[in-house]
């Protein structure tokens, strides 16, 4: 079960993500969502873990929580949604 992780301070790396929630259950990933021009994290990432008992455990126990002072937001990851293709081409003709 894969779960969001938002509201993140910018000082937390992916391996405190991956110890703080290793408490509640066996984390099979954990990643930061970096910006592509800064190479900084975002502040959101998502982890995951090998048993949805766990998962829920995290939730329970993170949603809500202080840390590094910001109020984290925890909950079951959605599915990506299909991007929509196309682009601002902005050229003449």
């Amino acid at each position: 079960m894969k779960l969001y992780v938002g509201n993140l301070s910018f000082d937390t790396s992916e391996s405190k993500l991956r110890e703080m929630f290793e408490e509640h259950g066996q984390v099979t990933s954990a990643a930061l969502v970096m910006d592509r021009d800064t190479g900084r994290p975002r502040g959101f990432g998502f982890v995951e873990f090998a048993d949805a008992a766990s998962a829920n455990a995290a939730i329970t126990a993170f949603n809500g929580q202080n840390v590094d002072g910001r109020d984290l937001t925890v909950n079951e990851a959605k599915a990506r949604e299909p991007r929509s293709g196309g682009g601002g081409g902005g050229g003449r003709w």
